[in-house]
C-alpha cells in the first residue's frame, strides 16, 4: 500500500528506502524573526528532504538525479498576441534543458513510480532569462507549501531501520486529501519508457501580458512529438535500474528531440491558485512554439548542473499568480542552490 501512496513527485517508497541512511539534516540557517518564516519554511523542507533521502555532497536535494541537454524555442504569433514574452518572438531562443527524476536519490530507479522533470532555461536577447519548472504529471501534490514539508517529514528515515515509518506515513495520508490526485495518477499510469516520451506540464496558472497590458490566465504543458509512452506490465518488471539517460542518448542520436507547446486559456471559476486541481479538459488551447532538444550531456559535465530553475526568473510579458506553491519553490530552490554550491562540485569515482 505504501509503495504506491507515497510515490508523488520526491520519490516512492522503493527510491527512499535505498537511499542513504545518512540523513542527517544540515541546519545551517538561523531561525530568525516570525518575519523569516518563508524562509525558515525553506530551510526545513531542505533538511526534510535530507532526512528522507540523505545529504548528497554537491546535488540538489530535490530531482537530484538527472541529466542536462541544449536546444531552442521557436515560438508563435498566435503565443505572442497573448504574451509580449521574447520568448514567443519567432525567433530561435538559445535553451538549456534538465531532466530528471524526483526525490533526492542520486541513485534512484528508473521505474520507480515518481514523478519526471524537465526544467528549461530560456537566454533571451540582451542577456534576460526565463526560467520553465515542469513535471509529467498534470498536477502537484500539494496545494500549500506545509504539505510538502509534511510528506517529508513523514518519509524520514528511521536510524534503526533505514526505511520510512509507515504507520507515520499513513497518517500524513489521512491528514492530506490535496496529496491524493498526483498519487493516484502516479499509481494507475506506470512510468515512461524515455524522457522522450513525456508531456511536461507547467503545473501552475501564469499571467501573459501583451503589449497593451491584458492579461489572460493560462496554463501550458509540452507534448512529445516522439508521442506519450508508458512501460508496459513486463517491461516494468524487467526495466534495468538506469535506462532514461542511455536512452535519451541513444534517441538523440537519431535527430533532435521535439515537443510542441500548448497553452491552455482560462476561463471564469478555474481553479488559478490551487495546483493539485485541474482545468476542464475543453477549454480552448494554442499551439505556444516548439522546443528542439539537440545535444544531450552528462549532468556534471551540462551547463544545466549550476542552473537553479527557479520558476520565478520570470522575463517581461509572463507574469505569476498567487498559487502559494509556486510562490514557494524560488526560496526553496534558494536554499538547495546555496547548500550545493557551498559543498562544490559532484563527487565522483573519477574525481
Amino acid at each position: 500500500m505504501l509503495q504506491s501512496a507515497g510515490l508523488a513527485i520526491g520519490g516512492g517508497w522503493m527510491g527512499i528506502a535505498n537511499a542513504s541512511a545518512n540523513a542527517a539534516p544540515l541546519d545551517d540557517t538561523p531561525a530568525g524573526s516570525p518575519d523569516d518564516a518563508t524562509e525558515n519554511m525553506a530551510r526545513d523542507v531542505n533538511n526534510a528532504l535530507e532526512g528522507a533521502f540523505g545529504r548528497h555532497t554537491g546535488y540538489r536535494r530535490n530531482h537530484t538525479k538527472g541529466v542536462g541537454a541544449t536546444g531552442r524555442f521557436v515560438g508563435t504569433p498566435e503565443a505572442a498576441r497573448l504574451s509580449r514574452s521574447a520568448v514567443f518572438s519567432g525567433a530561435p531562443i538559445e535553451v538549456i534543458a534538465r531532466f530528471s527524476v524526483a526525490g533526492g536519490d542520486p541513485n534512484a530507479e528508473d521505474a520507480e513510480r515518481s514523478t519526471r522533470g524537465l526544467g528549461l532555461e530560456f537566454r533571451l536577447p540582451g542577456g534576460a532569462l526565463h526560467h520553465m519548472t515542469m513535471l509529467h504529471t498534470p498536477m502537484f501534490f500539494g496545494a500549500m507549501p506545509k504539505t510538502f514539508l509534511d510528506k517529508f517529514r513523514a518519509l524520514t528515515l528511521d536510524s534503526a531501520t533505514g526505511k520510512p515509518d509507515a504507520e507515520r506515513f499513513r497518517t500524513f495520508l489521512a491528514s492530506h486529501p490535496d496529496h491524493a490526485a498526483q498519487a493516484h495518477f502516479l499509481a494507475v499510469n506506470n512510468p515512461p519508457p524515455s524522457y522522450a516520451n513525456c508531456a511536461y506540464y507547467g503545473i501552475h496558472t501564469f499571467r501573459f501580458i501583451d503589449r497593451r497590458d491584458r492579461e489572460t490566465l493560462v496554463r501550458f504543458r509540452f507534448v512529445p512529438r516522439d508521442g506519450e509512452k508508458t512501460l508496459d506490465a513486463d517491461e516494468l518488471a524487467s526495466a534495468p535500474h538506469d535506462f532514461l539517460v542511455p536512452r535519451l542518448f541513444e534517441r538523440i542520436k537519431r535527430g533532435p528531440i521535439e515537443w510542441e507547446m500548448r497553452i491552455a486559456i482560462g476561463e471564469p471559476g478555474d481553479p488559478v491558485t490551487d495546483p493539485t486541481l485541474l482545468w476542464p479538459a475543453n477549454r480552448r488551447e494554442i499551439v505556444g512554439g516548439r522546443l528542439i532538444i539537440d545535444h544531450v550531456v552528462p549532468d556534471a559535465q551540462a551547463g544545466s548542473h549550476k542552473i537553479n530553475f527557479d520558476p520565478l526568473m520570470m522575463a517581461d510579458g509572463i507574469a505569476p499568480t498567487d498559487d502559494p506553491i509556486l510562490l514557494f519553490r524560488s526560496p526553496s530552490y534558494a536554499v538547495s542552490h546555496e547548500r550545493r554550491l557551498r559543498e562544490g562540485p559532484i563527487r565522483t569515482a573519477a574525481s
